[in-house]
């Protein structure tokens, strides 16, 4: 019980027509429906597997003045056939690696989606049934050029006014300034970008002392 769940992670591609690596694995020794519900009663382990670039956008919206209300949140996971492309093969790569020698004595088989599913449609559905965030969101206050339109915050992280200018003395410092996820868990990069911004504000300090 004094161990994390994931005891084992890799990175691969989703399909050889990936350019890079673009999944990541976090393998947990069992399993369940849904986390927080009951452990099965039988030995197994669960796969899971994150779109590391996923290509959907969601949105978050202000619901009224009263900073205690919770904004309105539509993730849109999938939304994107690219995402859902993604979902498909990494199920594929799933049930391959599960096929592979060094586990036959151990005879697998697969308890969801289940065998009986193979096609991008009904892949992709699946996914989307069983799926869980992982966390790591992003973008929510993305930086960006002044002629960035969907940019918050300019490229030292200091909120923009929108009239061309910026807030003076206001800055965000965190995951949501960055336009695009990371092919990676955010935590390093926020932490280079905390480190980046009190190197400004360090510099500010002194320019104005």
């Amino acid at each position: 019980m004094s161990m994390a769940p994931s005891q084992l992670g890799a990175f691969t591609r989703s399909s050889p027509d990936q350019p890079y690596t673009n999944i990541e694995y976090h393998v947990q020794p069992l399993s369940l429906d849904a986390f927080g519900e009951p452990l099965h009663n039988f030995p197994a382990f669960t796969a899971s597997v994150c779109n590391l670039n996923p290509t959907s956008r969601g949105t978050v919206h202000i619901v009224s003045p009263n900073f205690s209300d919770a904004p309105k949140i539509a993730p849109n996971y999938l939304s994107t056939d690219a995402d859902r492309k993604v979902a498909a093969d990494s199920l594929r790569v799933t049930r391959r690696i599960a096929a592979q020698p060094a586990l036959a004595k151990y005879k697998p088989v697969e308890w969801k989606p289940g065998v009986q599913y193979q096609s991008d449609d009904d892949l992709a559905r699946l996914a989307g049934d069983i799926a869980t965030t992982i966390f790591h969101p992003v973008g929510t206050a993305r930086m960006g050029r002044i002629d960035d339109t969907q940019a918050v915050v300019d490229p030292e992280l200091r909120v923009r006014d929108g009239r061309g200018g910026v807030v003076r003395g206001l800055r965000v410092v965190d995951a949501s300034v960055m336009p695009t996820i990371t092919s990676g868990n955010t935590n390093s990069p926020t932490l280079m970008l905390a480190e980046k911004a009190a190197q400004w504000l360090a510099h500010e300090a002194l320019a104005t002392s």
